[in-house]
């Protein structure tokens, strides 16, 4: 795994560049953790979204930033818009504060989707078409044991294929 900064110099010598080696550490929440904090991980990071791992350290689920979004606002706000003209302005942005301790795994839906994760192997063109099919942002690389090694963020895969010689 690379840092964010340098692109490994074989991937970019050979051309032939493997989710691994763009993947960058990412810090990661469990479904026990408070939302309040998976949103500060995710802002404080800069992160475009969450990726939520089991006790084993593998991905449960990946959340693209406006999913993570949705685990602040209260269903009842989402389902009715006309609820939300009722807030005075004085209160509209307060509404956060009402998750108290609501945790990462009281919001999710019962039935989460497949997190949206690649093997270590694989090319930038299966992570790009992944995200690019699933409208993420953040894909998890997995080992082969299925834990996270890293993350390939929509930045990082952009600049990785600008380095790699995508011409003007």
């Amino acid at each position: 795994m690379t840092t964010l900064g340098t692109l490994s110099s074989r991937a970019l010598r050979n051309g032939a560049m493997q989710a691994h080696e763009i993947a960058v550490n990412v810090p990661t929440v469990t479904i026990d953790d408070p939302v309040a904090k998976a949103v500060r991980v995710m802002a404080v990071g800069r992160l475009p979204g969450l990726i939520i791992v089991d006790d084993k350290a593998r991905p449960r689920v990946v959340l693209p930033g406006t999913q993570v979004l949705r685990l602040l606002v209260p269903a009842s706000y989402q389902e009715d818009p006309a609820l939300i003209r009722t807030i005075d302005e004085a209160h509209a942005d307060e509404f956060w504060s009402e998750l108290g301790d609501r945790t990462v795994g009281d919001c999710l839906p019962k039935q989460p989707s497949k997190p949206v994760t690649v093997p270590a192997e694989a090319t930038l063109l299966e992570v790009a078409a992944l995200m690019a099919r699933t409208h993420s942002p953040l894909v998890a690389v997995t080992s082969t044991g299925g834990t996270l090694v890293g993350a390939v963020t929509l930045d990082r895969m952009l600049t990785s294929l600008a380095l790699s010689g995508i011409e003007d």
